[in-house]
């Protein structure tokens, strides 16, 4: 079934306030570089604020930010941009705590995004996380070896915790 074309009024309230935000826009003319040398690799979480978290600002950091916060090959190719592009110096990959990643198992999301749809998807891949430590361990441990990154940037892995807002340090 083909997606319905959108309408003007569905986003409505979101152009209104991108307006409002555009009255008092200071980032024109940004260069994009990342003025803190720092890249944050973490889940699209909504209860994530990456740049508060860490005490910075829009223009202080690269974030790439995907289910589960996972380093996937897309998250490499962007990481490899920030050091070698955009000054970054220092790479957080953060998972957090509670994440819907590590809730269920691939076949359960498939299910759940299935009944959803209304429609197979079966086919679908969701990258479950078995264990948080373990999967953060490993994509820790694929930045660190990236032929492109290696001891260019210094790589730290974190949990974050959603119900007190603070990082752990893991690896």
């Amino acid at each position: 079934m083909p997606a319905s074309p959108s309408a003007p009024e569905d986003f409505a309230d979101l152009i209104a306030a991108n307006q409002t935000f555009s009255e008092s826009f200071a980032l024109s003319g940004f260069d994009g570089i990342a003025h803190a040398g720092v890249a944050i690799v973490t889940c699209m979480d909504s209860r994530i604020d990456p740049l508060g978290m860490l005490g910075l600002v829009p223009g202080d950091a690269k974030i790439f930010r995907n289910p589960g916060g996972r380093v996937t090959a897309a998250a490499l190719e962007a990481l490899v941009l920030g050091v070698h592009l955009l000054k970054v110096e220092r790479i957080l990959v953060v998972p957090h705590t509670r994440c819907a990643m590590g809730s269920a198992s691939e076949d359960e999301l498939r299910a759940k995004v299935g009944a959803s749809a209304g429609q197979d998807a079966s086919w679908q891949g969701f990258h479950v996380v078995h264990d948080q430590i373990d999967a953060l361990r490993q994509d820790v441990a694929a930045v660190r070896t990236h032929p492109l990154i290696g001891e260019r940037a210094k790589v730290g892995g974190f949990v974050y915790d959603v119900d007190t807002g603070l990082l752990q340090q893991h690896f």
